[in-house]
């Protein structure tokens, strides 16, 4: 059988968004390599059959130096595991270990899942990323989109062509595991944002709508749930966090390995995001689950929500807009809210089933 590579730039990242065609791979047959930073979520691949292999990966640096020494690492690496083909996602591995197996001529993958903040400003960077992707995907077997406005945007400025495109319904979600489930009574009406804690996804907006609306109901609660404190140029600090929590806007609930626990319990998931997603794992998990959702009208986020049918889009960066779609939410009877919610679910069984992307995968997997 064939040896089949993932790489990313944590392991976090593929066991959380790539759990389902790993294990469907190992159940297959296939040798399944990951080559990523080792965190706590690296034996939990190991443990799922998986052969892990440890590499460095910074992804915040910008510096030329020492993203010339991870393609090199990239090439030892692939020179010394020899995978039959190799599955890229995150900025770095599409870049650079797509040129280390395109030096060795080894098939590769590309799922370009979401493209963050680097494309909105047209600077000296992302015109060197322009580049930098153009001479990566020359070579690339297929180079999956999350959503039409990523593949549009490559197309348009000729970073890939167009008989090498595919689309992904984002990472899709496992609709037998992500399902209804029964809440408890609760006489608070409760929204959750679950996401890593960033500016970029809208924390800031959040928290200020959750300012505005406490001072106008007594009923309401505002969680957020995800990383917080870590290498990031936009990452919310503890000190910060801890400042909000005791003021009382919002509560602060962790990390979780299963937020089926925390969706659970809500009445509405958010996620004011103003930068460029794939299409959030998260809101696709909370649409199976009949949640209603509100989240922007922007790149990634509008693909899981139509306004008005599953859900509410609000403008980016506008709290004035999240408080009015959250208001409007306030106002819904408790049988249109679940109206909201069922047709979530519906459109997640028709669109973002995982099995759709398993099946992609395998398709470029039999033909290589």
């Amino acid at each position: 059988m064939k040896k089949l590579m993932f790489v990313a730039n944590t392991s976090w990242y593929l066991y959380n968004f790539r759990h389902g065609i790993l294990e469907r791979l190992i159940k297959d047959g296939y040798t399944v390599q990951i080559l990523a930073p080792e965190d706590k979520y690296s034996k939990n691949l190991v443990e799922m059959g998986c052969e892990f292999y440890h590499i460095d990966t910074d992804g915040k640096t910008k510096n030329p130096l020492k993203d010339l020494g991870l393609l090199i690492n990239y090439y030892k690496m692939l020179k010394k595991l020899k995978p039959d083909m190799i599955f890229n996602s995150t900025i770095k591995p599409n870049i650079y270990a797509s040129m280390a197996a395109s030096i060795l001529k080894i098939d590769v993958i590309n799922n370009v899942s979401g493209l963050g903040n680097i494309f909105i400003n047209n600077n000296l960077t992302t015109k060197l990323v322009k580049i930098l992707y153009r001479i990566a995907f020359r070579n690339s077997k297929k180079v999956f989109f999350q959503n039409d406005d990523d593949m549009k945007l490559f197309l348009d400025n000729k970073l890939v062509t167009e008989d090498f495109c595919g689309r992904l319904p984002g990472s899709g979600v496992n609709t037998e595991k992500f399902k209804p489930m029964e809440k408890k009574p609760s006489d608070k009406i409760k929204f959750i944002l679950i996401a890593r804690m960033l500016w970029d996804k809208g924390i800031g907006e959040y928290v200020e709508t959750a300012r505005v609306l406490n001072k106008k109901y007594n009923n309401l609660e505002f969680q957020l749930l995800g990383h917080l404190n870590f290498d990031n140029p936009t990452a919310i600090s503890k000190e910060q966090m801890d400042k909000w929590v005791e003021e009382g806007i919002v509560s602060y609930l962790g990390l979780s390995d299963d937020v089926r626990e925390q969706i659970k319990e809500a009445d509405c998931v958010v996620l004011p995001s103003k930068y460029r997603e794939g299409v959030p794992k998260t809101l696709i998990e909370a649409a199976a689950m009949e949640k209603p959702i509100i989240t922007t009208d922007n790149v990634g986020c509008r693909d899981i929500v139509e306004d008005g049918h599953n859900g509410f889009l609000c403008k980016p960066k506008s709290v004035e807009s999240l408080v009015r779609k959250i208001e409007y939410f306030l106002k819904l009877s408790e049988e249109n809210r679940d109206v909201l919610g069922k047709n979530g679910r519906i459109k997640v069984e028709r669109e973002f089933d995982e099995k759709i992307v398993i099946e992609k995968y395998f398709e470029e997997i039999n033909r290589g």
